[in-house]
């Protein structure tokens, strides 16, 4: 069973959302306000709930929170594609994983910048970047520029495990 610390929620549909300008860049810095991209992945709150479990429900559609250390991913080191756990859309690449001893799993660089979009979070009286899955909107995580990681981007995209899973790279 997951841990997850619910966080209050956001409004559901129909919320302000942005993302940058243009192709979506690698970096975070200079995020903008153009209209969000409609999800390929379009399902009814029910249908969320009868694939999700309680606390995926709750982290993937309600931009909840788990609690740090607590995820399945946060000391994963093998080798592999993260991939959203709604639906199966490839995000992120372990090689970009690094250790941020943040608590949750962090990486510099999504797989491609259009699979996250990114949409300033004003939710809890603070601005900070919401990663999103480009394929269904499910919350990720957030995003965080300049920190001094010494990452090639200078951006740790901090995921909930809860809201990815893992596939190993195939031996060759």
């Amino acid at each position: 069973m997951s841990s997850y610390r619910p966080v209050p929620s956001r409004p559901g549909p129909g919320v302000a959302r942005s993302v940058p300008a243009g192709p979506l860049p690698r970096t975070v810095a200079g995020v903008t306000k153009p209209q969000i991209p409609a999800p390929t992945v379009e399902k009814t709150d029910e249908q969320w709930r009868a694939e999700l479990s309680p606390a995926e429900y709750e982290v993937l559609r309600r931009a909840g929170t788990e609690r740090p250390w607590t995820g399945q991913y946060v000391d994963n080191h093998r080798t592999g594609i993260y991939r959203c756990r709604a639906c199966g859309s490839e995000l992120f690449r372990s090689d970009t994983k690094f250790d941020s001893h943040c608590g949750w799993p962090s990486f510099w660089s999504p797989l491609a910048g259009e699979r996250v979009i990114l949409r300033e979070d004003s939710s809890l009286g603070m601005t900070r970047v919401e990663a999103l899955c480009a394929n269904c909107h499910s919350h990720l995580g957030h995003v965080f520029h300049g920190e001094g990681y010494g990452t090639p981007t200078d951006d740790r995209y901090c995921i909930n495990s809860i809201s990815l899973t893992f596939e190993d790279e195939p031996a060759s």
